[in-house]
Formats: C-alpha cells, structure tokens, sequence
C-alpha cells in the first residue's frame, strides 16, 4: 500500500544522496547518505529532542524564546558528528538560491540538521561531506524514495536493517500531515514475539502476515543484541499555519509515534530527534463549539500532534518494509530460513 510522503505537504520537497559499496561489509566500504527536506520560505520550524545521545546542529535556533522563527530546510544524515557536515553544503546551495536570513552583504540559511550513528556498518571514514548535502539539496523534488536511500542506507532498527520512511495523513479540516524518517534504532520495530509490528493496526492496515515460527525464534534469539547504532531521526510537516510555540508541541507530540512503534525508545544510547515544520498555507477558523477554555490554536495543535504520531509510526513501518540488505544485516521484507542464522551480523 502507499502511505503517501512527506511533500505531500505543499511546497514540501525532498532530495537525497548517498554512497552505497556493492561490496559492503562491516566496518568496510561506503554505506552512508543524507536526506535533506527543503522548506517553502517563511516556514516555522521546531524541534523535539529526546534520545540521550543526540548528534545535532542548529537546534538552539529553533526555540521558540529565540529570534529566528523560519528554517529553510533540514538535514537527516549519516556519519554520526562528522555527518553534521553535510549541512554546509545545503547552506551553499540555499545561499545560491538566495534563501535565508538577509543580513548585511548577504543571507544565511537556517539548516538544522540531526545525525544518525551509523559508521560501523560501512568504513569509518566513508561518511557524508557538504558535497552529499548539496547534491541532495540540489536534487529535491517532490517523489520521496524510501529504504535502503539517503541518510537510512547505513541504518539499522534493532536486529533487522533500519531505512527511510515516509508517509502522509490528511485531516477532516483539510490540513496535511507529513513524515519522513531515518530509522537507526537500537529497540527493535518488531515484535520479536510475533515477527510483527508493535501496533496492531498497522499489521491490517500493511497486509503483514506473521513470518514463519522458524524466523520467529530466531528473532527473538536474537533480541538481548541490543544495537550499539542508534538514533531515530525525523521530520514532520503540516501545512497548518502555527506559531513558533504550537510548532514546538506538534513536534513533540508527533515523537510519540515512535515510542508507538519502536521499542525501547528514547534511550541513553539513542538521539531521537523529530524536526516540525509548519509552512502556513492552511489557515484553520476556529470551530464555534471549542471550549471557552481551549483556544482555537491549542485545538488544532492537539489534533496535529495526534496525526503526527500516527503518520511517524506509519512512516517507521515502511522504512523498514522496504530496507534492502546491506553488510549482510537482514531485512523484514527478506526474511527467510537461515536470515537470522549464525553468520548474520
């Protein structure tokens, strides 16, 4: 089924690059990207933080008691730290653009970036550089590749191979919900019980079936190999006009969907971090049977951010549904006798 995209959220687009060595394995080879998601112009962004480990840039901007209220794009990358590198190059390329904040001679564009730990699964020099942001900005459009792509292609979700996702959810009001998602988790998407997702509904709602009792067993023998990689990194959009501080609880809000869908979440070995992004086009009146004591705003924000949770955990699911195997770590679309065998990694 498709779960739609993040650009499905107008004037939302999304560009991706990465290197991929045929011959990766671990701790050899090229296995790392960066995914950038490039904002209409006055866009309000906010960001949620709340993994222990997080690798960020340009997060303080984002508060909203501070000055700036816009983000021109935001970058999900691989290479850890040094990953955080390739937001220069989508700092260049805005600037080319002429996108930013215009200061005196110039512009500087807002580019809060987050980055996943994924450096053992290729080499650990093989990460990101502002070469990868620019070419990923340079790329942007509306069609949203997922798995093995960009910033998810060194990662893993568990004991299975992590990947990018997306997805889209419209609203009876007519607002748009987007996600986009690099899954690096150490907790596992996966029921290791069952062999399948943590959320019931989504097993209809996808067509899962439960994979043999074989696999089963071996996921779960599997389980106590809590990931050294970690990190969920993600975006949400909506096309709801909100200010800096209801952005704020949109995004957090939305991160519940991934306690929804992964566990454990939110750890001291991960740096979940969800991006929000309000571009503002959509101007909701307020409904006449709102409560004196809830504002129009404060309604609308509580709906965005049950949406938000939704469409993230949906996005996680494919993600890992469409994860192709790399550095022979297996995949949930794959699976098959022997795939969590002795001589997986």
């Amino acid at each position: 089924m498709s779960a739609g995209a993040i650009t499905d959220v107008e004037g939302i687009l999304v560009g991706q690059h990465h290197r991929l060595d045929a011959d990766a394995t671990l701790g050899s080879g090229w296995a790392s990207g960066t995914t950038v998601v490039i904002a209409p112009s006055g866009t309000v962004g906010a960001v949620d933080v709340r993994g222990g480990a997080p690798g960020t840039r340009e997060t303080d901007l984002l508060d909203p008691s501070n000055s700036v209220r816009h983000a021109d794009a935001v970058v999900l990358t691989g290479g850890s730290a040094y990953g955080l590198a390739a937001a220069d190059g989508v700092m260049t390329w805005l600037e080319e653009q002429g996108r930013g904040v215009k200061m005196d001679g110039g512009v500087v564009p807002i580019v809060p970036t987050a980055a996943i730990f994924d450096l053992p699964v290729g080499g650990w020099a093989c990460r990101p550089t502002a070469d990868f942001g620019y070419r990923a900005a340079a790329s942007a459009g509306a069609d949203v590749a997922v798995g093995t792509v960009g910033a998810g292609v060194g990662a893993r979700a568990g004991v299975l191979k992590g990947g990018l996702g997306t997805a889209s959810i419209t609203l009876d009001s007519g607002v748009t919900v987007g996600a986009v998602v690099a899954v690096n988790s150490a907790g596992n998407v996966i029921d290791p019980a069952t062999g399948l997702p943590w959320m019931a509904h989504l097993i209809a709602e996808f067509g899962l079936v439960a994979p043999p009792a074989e696999q089963i067993a071996a996921l779960a023998a599997r389980d106590g190999e809590l990931n050294a990689l970690n990190t969920t990194i993600a975006v949400v959009a909506t096309d709801a006009a909100l200010s800096p501080a209801a952005c704020h609880r949109f995004a957090v809000a939305a991160q519940d969907g991934l306690a929804h869908t992964i566990r454990p979440a939110h750890t001291p070995l991960d740096g979940d971090t969800v991006f929000a992004l309000a571009t503002g086009r959509v101007v909701v009146e307020p409904d006449p049977d709102t409560p004196v004591a809830m504002s129009p705003e404060t309604k609308l924000v509580a709906s965005l951010g049950a949406a938000g949770a939704d469409c993230l955990a949906r996005a996680v699911l494919v993600a890992v549904m469409a994860a192709e195997q790399v550095a022979g770590i297996p995949t949930y679309r794959d699976m098959s006798p022997g795939a969590f065998g002795a001589n997986a990694h």
